[in-house]
């Protein structure tokens, strides 16, 4: 079971959602939070259940997934500090839609639904953040049908990495470090194929240059080559160059992968 731990105002002024709040309105919000810390693996949300539990993640990484009638895991993305989880049903009342489980340790502030549709009434700017994150939810999905409709399987685990890369980048520098670095077996749940096929993929890219692997991290040093790479991959290159640069153009705020809602 997840414990429970003690409320503390200055971890959710750290939440992008949260930003230039007052500080005697962060101190209410940690007073109404409940704040648990979850171990790897356990469950934040279930999908399918019911329930507007919305968690702010303090600190740690979550999963967020499905499994397929088949047992196959589809890989959604992975969250960390500063996300959302558990929002869509609070908003709109309906049924969790994914599964979220702890990757590492986890600390949460829960809100429950009325209590967060009430803080979304009261705090405009928090409003127009949360509206700004799920038009940015809406066009990288948008990205992620067009690829798995236009790409073959080598593009998609190529447009994924670069995608990584991109949220990775160390500024002005040209290149960038993924840490940890993404599981080959994630990659294949998060791009539509095997694990054997990803491994192939991230070899020959570390055969051309395009990828050094450094102890727990993967390190892109050349992110103009792999966009290059990328781009030049054929008919399905263009579409994945295509995806990516709307994916940045249509970037806001909440684009950075922190929030994610169930």
């Amino acid at each position: 079971m997840p414990s429970n731990i003690p409320m503390s105002s200055l971890a959710l002024a750290r939440m992008p959602l949260l930003a230039d709040l007052p500080q005697e309105r962060l101190d209410a919000l940690a007073a109404q939070c409940t704040w648990r810390r979850f171990e790897p693996g356990q469950p934040l949300v279930s999908r399918d259940t019911s329930g507007g539990e919305v968690h702010l993640i303090v600190d740690g990484r979550v999963r967020i997934h499905v499994y397929a009638a088949d047992g196959r895991e589809v890989l959604f993305t992975h969250v960390q500090e500063g996300s959302i989880v558990g929002d869509f049903a609070a908003v709109d009342g309906g049924l969790r839609t994914t599964d979220a489980h702890a990757s590492t340790r986890v600390l949460s502030a829960s809100l429950s639904g009325a209590e967060f549709k009430q803080l979304l009434r009261e705090e405009p700017r928090v409003e127009e953040r949360y509206v700004r994150y799920l038009v940015g939810l809406v066009r990288m999905l948008t990205d992620r049908v067009i690829e798995l409709s236009t790409l073959a399987v080598q593009n998609r685990i190529r447009a994924e990495v670069l995608r990584q890369a991109q949220a990775a980048v160390e500024p002005d520098s040209g290149f960038a470090i993924l840490e940890p670095a993404p599981r080959h077996a994630d990659l294949a749940a998060q791009v539509g194929t095997t694990r054997e096929q990803v491994t192939r993929e991230l070899s020959a890219l570390t055969r051309q240059g395009l990828l050094q692997k450094t102890g727990r991290a993967l390190l892109v040093p050349d992110l103009h080559r792999l966009q290059d790479l990328v781009r030049g991959g054929g008919e399905g290159g263009h579409a994945a160059q295509a995806a990516l640069t709307s994916s940045r153009a249509g970037r806001t705020p909440s684009h950075d992968g922190r929030y994610s809602p169930r």
